[in-house]
Order: C-alpha cells, then sequence, then structure tokens
C-alpha cells in the first residue's frame, strides 16, 4: 500500500482536539515497558510513529507536558487542555520532527495494529503475543525492521534536519 493514499483521523475524548495523519506511520510500537504500563494505566502502549509535518491539528489546541522518561532525557505528551487524554508524544531522541501518535485515539485504530513489540521482557505475563509477532526483549534497529520506504523517509527526515 502506498503511504501517501492512506490518512487517519483521531482525536481527544471530549472532542475538542482532531488530527489527521496524512499518510501510513512509519511504524507503530506497542511498548510494554514498566514507564508504559504506568503512564497509560495499561499492561502497554500503542504508539504509531509520524513526520510531525504529517500530522495536522484540525481543531482544538494541545497542551505539552514534559514528562519523566526511562531515557533521562523526558518526553513532551500532547494532551486535550479540556479532557486532559494524551494525543501523542515526543521524545528527545526523535525530538520535534516524530511524534508518536496514540492509537487509541484514532477513529479507526485497528487499521494500526502493532508492527512490533518491544520491551517484551516486562510484559504482563497473562498478555500473550500473536504467533509469528515481531518481538524484542528491549529496543530494535530500526534498519533491522522497519520496511523500506520507512528507512527512506526517516532518512529523509534526517537529511531535512542538518545544518
Amino acid at each position: 500500500m502506498n503511504s501517501e493514499n492512506s490518512s487517519y483521523e483521531g482525536g481527544c475524548t471530549c472532542g475538542f482536539v482532531r488530527y489527521r495523519m496524512s499518510s501510513r506511520p512509519l511504524f507503530v510500537h506497542c511498548c510494554h515497558c514498566r514507564w508504559c504500563q504506568r503512564e497509560t494505566g495499561a499492561s502497554f502502549a500503542l504508539n504509531a510513529l509520524i513526520e510531525a509535518d504529517r500530522v495536522q491539528l484540525l481543531a482544538g489546541e494541545v497542551e505539552v507536558i514534559n514528562t519523566p522518561s526511562n531515557s533521562g532525557k523526558g518526553q513532551k505528551i500532547s494532551r486535550c487542555p479540556r479532557c486532559r487524554i494524551a494525543v501523542w508524544s515526543n521524545y528527545a531522541g526523535a525530538g520535534d520532527a516524530v511524534r508518536f501518535m496514540r492509537v487509541g485515539t484514532l477513529d479507526e485504530p485497528d487499521r494500526l495494529p502493532p508492527d512490533i513489540h518491544i520491551y517484551t521482557e516486562s510484559k504482563q505475563p497473562w498478555v500473550i503475543l500473536p504467533p509469528g509477532a515481531p518481538a524484542v526483549p528491549q529496543y530494535y534497529r530500526a534498519s533491522e525492521f522497519w520496511p523500506k520506504e520507512s528507512l527512506e523517509r526517516r532518512a529523509a527526515l534526517v537529511a531535512r534536519s542538518q545544518p
């Protein structure tokens, strides 16, 4: 599927914040780390990584909250200022160029199943991963798992950020 032909819309619970992703994400993480478990109050976080310039805010505004992270570098969580739902995050490693969209805030979250399960060493023991699903105990190298098109998009993003 050509990423340019897909768009995804979503928003917060109260409807104040609405956004559109103009293409398929680079990759979708299902993160089982304890930090994500604590932050979401659930057994994992499901994030679609996408270039920030491919996310359009259709309505409302977000409030950016600086939050601690396991790396010690923090993350910026963008939340609806009214209902407080997190709609995306930015992590220090990717900066403001890549958004980690909360898949659960999409109107059709079932369109973006995980491409990989990460930090499975700390997943809840009752969470059963699908047979054959890519999974790693901690993090991974994108070059080993991302599709060619996503690697090319990432390279273009890096090139644009060079002085």
